[in-house]
């Protein structure tokens, strides 16, 4: 240990009895070695990384891992930049040890000692889930609060008789308990420090099949799936790497700015994360569907059987003969020979990506019918590829085909609609017609997707055939060069050995230019998805997802009470309808979040339409009852408050007056999900509608109040 020690206690004067030596010297000690060991590792990895940056980028697998080199040293950086010493959460000590310090990241000394044990490591399992009944070998845990890089606060929790007064300071409250009076800022609070052993168990489950978090209003659910992200990425290694990594699906653009610190905060900035309108690149622009009964009928799973019987219409082979000219002789295709090269499509290929597979197969039938050796392969593909009659042929059997056109022929060519979804009544098929020219809504989004996956992107053939010949020119340059260089050198032998080689090839090989196309970062497949709000997804959203992990290994998060749809009567049963066969469900019943006052006027506003819903026991009291004031109060009532509170944030739902603020954020009943407030102002005058969703938003836009709600009247 340094001889000298870091004192980053920062204790108000009414916690001055936290000072005392005896009590915070080991951590000072500690938190000299972590600063020391940051400073060093700091230096290091901005080494290495200058190093990596200016080796030649290469091509191939050396590009590759020299990406991947460089990713993983950018991410060390930030982590050790953006926590300095906040990046240790706390310690355990255990029974007959010597205190064991947990940090977002693991970190070790220059000799290898451990300085911080990662929060994800089995070794740091006891600091989140050790309880009095089941102490797991801790005799007491201290948890940190930083506040601009010093502690403010600290709790101790004891486990055994004998802890060492000496050394513990005895807290009425834990650590957990004490933040949730903390302000809430724009952006979810770091809450690393103060999970609960239910939560942990949650974080912790493994990833196999699909796990329900379920849970209401303040319970905890986004934090444990933003905290399971982080996890399996570290724990599960069929999850990094490249294993397909995790996908986080949020339900608005609001929410995603709101839980954006969390996931680096962590230690983990891997993660994808985005909404579901963002997997297709229609859902930019796209609105909801302005009536429900349209709604309804687009979130139906067997789109995806529609979808393929819409894109089998797009490969019908002619039925007549076909005469094909070539410099050698006529040749004659008949509808057999189309119907075979139709069917020598491998399974599961992409309709566009087929087409030249299709192609090829023509090719060899005529090349077959030819009957002549001395014709070369090469030179007849060259031939047919400027044959225009052909080509004509091929383009209607099997053209190329966007998937808004197949969308739009289903909505816009009622025939069509009714060969491709037989289900549909003939009023349902009436409902769903529209101008061909109508913009998309949310509801078109997963048969866009469904039929994007099931086409492919129609450049990929062109692409490709581009970079084959961008290739084949590369090496014939290569080979002229060879070639002269042979004719004139002296040491021939060794010469054609070197430049004939495959090793120098390989190395001389340059794709820098070639024709490409930009990778899709959320097509998939992903080893896990976790999806929040996921009440709210219909069977067609559902197979949106399904489609990006094909394991169906899923950390699925919601509460049935807050589905705006209505829900079945099990998660096991609505899942069941997209395939997830192995369903676990965990629940959180503890509402550490919502004041106990707000939950007893939320909770009627539910039960009077879903009497069986899951109300959580709320543990918070106080003291502030729920005010219901005249609308035109709305200001004086904001502006009280915004002087009484130095930070945190208020919401206004349903006022579209109200434009907002820094600290006042003005929202509809839709983007308040997920999100939490010190303050929520309800503007009750038509900003509900009736029966069941109305019912729900109302419910869900009381408990976003985590200290104060008012509702405004007329």
């Amino acid at each position: 240990m340094p001889a000298t020690s870091v004192d980053v206690f920062a204790l108000p004067a009414r916690l001055a009895a936290k000072a005392a030596p005896d009590l915070i010297d080991d951590d000072r000690h500690r938190f000299s070695a972590i600063s020391a060991r940051i400073a060093d590792e700091v230096a290091e990895l901005d080494e290495r990384l200058a190093a990596s940056l200016a080796t030649p980028a290469g091509h191939g697998q050396y590009a590759i891992e020299r990406d991947v080199e460089v990713r993983r040293l950018q991410s060390r950086l930030r982590m050790l930049r953006r926590f300095r010493l906040d990046i240790c959460l706390g310690r355990m000590d255990p029974a007959g040890g010597d205190p064991v310090y947990i940090g977002r990241i693991g970190l070790a000394d220059a000799s290898g000692a451990r300085l911080l044990v990662d929060w994800r490591a089995p070794a740091a399992a006891p600091f989140f889930a050790a309880t009095a009944a089941d102490p797991m070998g801790l005799r007491a845990r201290r948890r940190y609060r930083w506040s601009a890089g010093r502690v403010s606060d600290y709790w101790d929790e004891v486990f055994a008789p004998d802890a060492g007064a000496s050394t513990i300071a005895l807290d009425d409250q834990s650590a957990f308990i004490a933040s949730l009076g903390a302000s809430r800022s724009p952006r979810m609070r770091d809450v690393l420090a103060t999970i609960q052993s239910d939560q942990d168990a949650i974080i912790r489950a493994p990833s196999h099949g699909a796990l329900v978090v379920a849970g209401g209003p303040g319970t905890g659910k986004t934090v444990v799936a933003l905290h399971r992200a982080a996890y399996l990425l570290y724990a599960d290694a069929r999850l990094s790497g490249g294993g397909g990594g995790v996908l986080f699906i949020g339900p608005h653009h609001p929410y995603l700015a709101y839980v954006a610190d969390v996931l680096p905060g962590l230690g983990e900035d891997g993660v994808q994360v985005c909404t579901l309108a963002d997997l297709v690149r229609e859902g930019t622009d796209a609105a909801p569907e302005p009536d429900a009964r349209v709604a309804r009928l687009k979130g139906d799973a067997r789109w995806e059987d529609a979808i393929e019987r819409a894109v089998r219409f797009y490969e019908e082979p002619p039925t007549a003969d076909t005469l094909v000219h070539t410099p050698w002789a006529d040749v004659r295709l008949s509808a057999d020979d189309w119907a075979d090269a139709f069917d020598a499509v491998e399974l599961g290929t992409a309709h566009n990506d087929a087409r030249d597979q299709v192609w090829e197969s023509l090719v060899a039938i005529l090349h077959e019918r030819l009957g002549d050796a001395d014709v070369p392969l090469r030179l007849l593909r060259q031939a047919l590829g400027q044959d225009e009659g052909l080509a004509r042929v091929f383009g209607r059997a099997w053209p190329l085909v966007e998937a808004s056109v197949v969308v739009t022929d289903l909505w816009t060519v009622p025939a069509f609609l009714r060969r491709c979804a037989p289900w549909l009544t003939g009023d349902e098929v009436r409902m769903l017609q529209r101008d061909a020219d109508a913009a998309w809504t949310v509801e078109d989004l997963p048969l866009l997707d469904a039929a994007r996956l099931r086409l492919g992107d129609p450049r990929a053939g062109r692409v490709r055939r581009e970079r084959a010949a961008e290739a084949a020119a590369q090496q014939a340059y290569r080979a002229d060069i060879a070639d002269d260089l042979i004719a004139t050198a002296d040491d021939g032998e060794d010469l054609v050995s070197m430049l004939r080689g495959d090793d120098l090839r390989n190395a001389l090989d340059d794709e820098t230019g070639f024709a490409r196309l930009d990778p899709d970062a959320l097509a998939g497949p992903f080893a896990h998805v976790i999806v929040d709000e996921a009440q709210e997804l219909t069977d067609a959203q559902w197979q949106m997802l399904v489609r990006r992990c094909p394991q169906r290994s899923f950390t699925i998060v919601g509460d049935r009470a807050q589905s705006r749809r209505g829900f079945g009567p099990s998660w096991a049963d609505r899942l069941s309808g997209v395939g997830m066969r192995h369903v676990r469900e965990m629940s959180l019943t503890v509402n550490y979040r919502t004041p106990r006052e707000v939950m007893d006027a939320a909770a009627p506003v539910i039960r009077a339409v879903l009497p069986d819903a899951d109300i959580p026991t709320s543990v918070r009291v106080t003291g502030i009852p729920v005010r219901r004031r005249p609308a035109v109060d709305r200001d004086p009532v904001l502006d009280a408050w915004l002087a009484a509170h130095a930070e945190g944030t208020a919401c206004v739902v349903g006022d579209a007056h109200y434009t907002g603020t820094d600290r006042v954020l003005s929202l509809s009943p839709a983007h308040v999900k997920g999100l939490e407030f010190d303050l929520v102002l309800i503007r009750e005058t038509g900003t509900f509608g009736d029966g069941v969703t109305g019912a729900v938003d109302r419910y869900v836009a009381m408990t976003r109040a985590t200290q104060e709600l008012v509702v405004l009247e007329g």
